[in-house]
């Protein structure tokens, strides 16, 4: 993982963000999901509860391999 700090405003893109994950090794990413999971459940520990997923109002962002 690169822990190098930077400044640039490509860096903050989508597509950027996207190939900053793409690069990670697997048991990074698995580690990502696990905390972002945590994340959610200390916010939210009834979400395992809920049995149909419904959509959320509002704006859906697509992300496109360039």
């Amino acid at each position: 993982m690169n822990k190098a700090i930077s400044h640039d405003r490509q860096e903050e893109t989508l597509q950027a963000k996207a190939r900053w994950f793409q690069n990670l090794p697997m048991k990074d990413r698995a580690d990502l999901l696990c905390q972002f999971t945590d994340i959610i459940l200390e916010v939210n520990p009834k979400i395992v509860e809920r049995k149909n997923a419904q959509p959320v109002a509002g704006r859906i962002r697509i992300v496109s391999k360039a």
